[in-house]
């Protein structure tokens, strides 16, 4: 029988965060395995929850603050300084993340990722040498703009005046003038976990993969890809870029944030590379008789680095089963490598406001239900089923019996079982 499960799912994103998901299904996991051995391990994508998460695994702390939101107005945010006081951790989300938009006022074009900016200042306050930032779940499409303008550099138009907030301006970008960067970037290292998959320009440039789902209409979409490529291009000439800003792996991260970050210098590294050799991934699920993963959606995209897709290459090193738990399954769900199972957690169709409202229940009941299906895999028989003995068959010359002289009846009395009723078919 199952005893050990290793439960490592990513948030569901403006629902559940990954410690909400990872509460939710060894919840289901116990009522089909009271006594089970659960080891929950939350995991982080760079999106939301990724300081908190780093802080808690390093014996680290939070430091919050006020910063600029996405719609240009202050919000309460954060950042981590991880144990051993050398390493911040600034997550993007946290202060231009998509939760922090209301559905109604979603425009790509105008929100920024000023905010960002704003806490690595903060974070090069305390002294540290390291600044991690985490990109995910992004709010914006800005192509980090307003991150540099917080840091010091202007953005400036053909009359030379400084470009208001959002990425709908970067088509009227001309000029960058980098002289009032903080000087203390140069002395500190500057990491972005993001995902090497997503990039700024071209057929999947992130305005066109993203945008769409971040409010912006398709006439939006064609004009925020003219900005980045005009802002990949004025970046590359006014800064000392040595990477290609088009297309580099991670350059559209976070709604182009990842290039932004690379003209100053930044070293933009594959997520996973960077934020679970705090977890001790590996020797946990190693351990474990299954894997259980989730994440808001399972799809063609899980395998372009999202958590389920990780969680399960790293499981298969260790010859471990993956069952793999989603809000919506889409197009490509079932073709995601080292997934054994999946199952989406909507029992009926429902409006996505209740589902959003309802995700920790219907992912507790989804995971009982799926587990309950396994267990029952292992009772059934797996060798070839006992014969019954046949009775030999009559000699031929045997003599039939002799016809009964009662009638065949069924008691009105005889027990009905569930709701069965007597079939009209014969």
């Amino acid at each position: 029988m199952l005893t050990r499960f290793a439960v490592a799912p990513s948030g569901f994103k403006e629902s559940l965060s990954a410690q909400a998901a990872a509460d939710a299904i060894a919840a289901g996991v116990r009522r089909v395995v009271p006594d089970a051995e659960v080891d929950l391990i939350p995991l982080v994508d760079g999106g939301e929850g990724t300081a908190r998460a780093l802080a808690t695994a390093t014996g680290g702390r939070l430091v919050a603050l006020p910063a600029t939101g996405p719609l240009g107005e202050p919000v309460g945010t954060h950042f981590a300084l991880l144990g051993g006081g050398d390493t911040a951790v600034v997550e993007m989300a946290a202060v231009a993340g998509l939760s922090l938009v209301p559905h109604g006022l979603r425009d790509p074009g105008a929100t920024t990722t000023y905010g960002v900016g704003e806490l690595i200042r903060a974070a090069l306050d305390t002294g540290v040498h390291r600044v991690l930032v985490g990109c995910g779940d992004s709010g914006t499409s800005d192509g980090g703009a307003g991150a540099l303008q917080a840091l010091g550099a202007r953005l400036l138009d053909a009359d030379g005046f400084e470009l208001p907030h959002g990425g709908a301006e970067l088509v009227r970008l001309q000029r960058i003038d980098p002289t009032g960067l903080d000087p203390r970037l140069a002395d500190v290292e500057l990491l972005v976990a993001c995902n090497p998959y997503n990039v700024l320009c071209g057929e999947l440039g992130v305005a066109r993969v993203f945008g769409p789902q971040k409010g912006a209409t398709p006439a939006q979409v064609e004009q925020l890809a003219a900005g980045l490529e005009n802002w990949a291009r004025v970046l590359t000439r006014d800064l000392p870029v040595t990477g290609d800003l088009y297309g580099g792996p991670g350059t559209g991260a976070s709604g182009g944030l990842g290039a932004g970050l690379a003209a100053l210098g930044a070293r933009l590294l594959p997520r996973f590379e960077v934020l679970l050799d705090h977890l001790d991934l590996d020797a946990r699920l190693a351990r474990a008789d299954l894997v259980l993963t989730a994440e808001g959606a399972l799809d063609h995209q899980t395998p372009r680095g999202k958590v389920p897709a990780e969680v399960a290459r790293r499981a298969k090193l260790h010859g471990r089963p993956v069952l793999a738990l989603a809000g919506t399954l889409g197009e490509g769900a079932h073709t995601v490598p080292g997934v054994d199972a999946y199952s989406g957690i909507l029992p009926a169709p429902m409006a996505p406001a209740e589902a959003f409202l309802r995700a920790g229940e219907l992912l507790t009941d989804a995971t009982e239900r799926a587990l309950r299906m396994v267990v029952l895999g292992f009772r059934l028989p797996t060798g070839p089923r006992p014969r019954t003995p046949e009775a030999a068959p009559a000699p031929l010359s045997a003599p039939l019996p002799a016809p009964s002289s009662r009638p065949l009846q069924t008691p009105l009395s005889a027990p009905v079982s569930g709701t069965q009723r007597p079939s009209s078919v014969r």
